[in-house]
């Protein structure tokens, strides 16, 4: 999905094979070695030994072809919902970019007047993008000073929050994740640990009400401890927009679905 050109090609062939073979690589170093050894001391019991070669020749061949049909039944099975799974990667990735430049940040748009609704949404994602780019190089204190405390530190947010981390754990989780490539993982499993934390942040901060002589207190690392989260959730999914998993959810996906069953 990434709108980036892929610097490294997909791998074709015997090495392509090896990348994607359900049985361990050490079963067929092992049943080799031993038919190599064999051949080697073939003239001492040839006989058995040859017997024992061919057995060995014959299983090596069965683990090929069994693990073949499992390999591309894999791919053909991701094929089908490879689209659809990452667009619901990039659906996320989007409301996660408009809701927290909202609750956060306080984001709203600047339009020109006589602006046509398409001119304006794209007018909209571009001024976000901006702005989610500015703020991911400012320094933790600096991030502070651009903080939305009314919207951002609220029971509601908090709530958002949870709710966009488990929908990616609901991703993480599912029957196909493991068909993903390992580094959108890693910044998947990422993203949901830092706005964990988020909410951990946010309940540090609303501590303030239940100890009011030490408001200022836990207000101070709330907003410290937030800092430092919102800028590293900033950096990952401005690295995923970049990647091509940012996009605005369409009201009818079932035409994704067809165009992939189709023969």
């Amino acid at each position: 999905m990434s709108n980036q050109p892929n610097e490294n090609p997909p791998r074709k062939g015997l090495l392509s094979w090896f990348g994607q073979t359900e049985i361990p690589l050490t079963v067929y170093a092992s049943i080799f070695t031993t038919m190599a050894l064999i051949w080697v001391f073939q003239d001492h019991l040839p006989e058995l030994l040859a017997g024992l070669f061919t057995e060995l020749l014959g299983a090596a061949f069965t683990l090929f072809i069994i693990d073949t049909l499992l390999v591309r039944s894999k791919t053909k099975r991701w094929k089908l919902v490879q689209e659809n799974i990452d667009y619901l990667i990039a659906r996320n990735v989007y409301r996660l970019r408009d809701g927290l430049s909202a609750r956060a940040f306080g984001f709203s748009p600047k339009w020109e007047s006589g602006m046509a609704e398409g001119e304006k949404s794209n007018h909209t994602r571009q001024q976000r993008a901006e702005l989610l780019l500015h703020l991911e190089d400012q320094q933790p204190e600096e991030l502070i000073k651009h903080f939305s405390e009314k919207t951002l530190f609220s029971d509601n947010t908090y709530t958002y929050l949870n709710e966009k981390a488990s929908d990616l754990w609901d991703i993480l989780n599912m029957k196909y994740a493991e068909y993903l490539p390992p580094e959108l993982v890693s910044s998947l499993i990422q993203l949901h640990t830092h706005i964990k934390d988020a909410c951990s942040h946010l309940r540090q901060y609303a501590k303030a009400e239940r100890f009011p002589a030490e408001a200022s207190y836990y207000q101070q690392i709330g907003r410290k401890g937030m800092s430092l989260s919102i800028r590293e959730i900033l950096k990952i999914v401005n690295y995923l927009k970049k990647e091509g998993y940012s996009e605005p959810a369409t009201p009818d996906t079932s035409s994704r679905s067809e165009a992939k069953i189709t023969p």
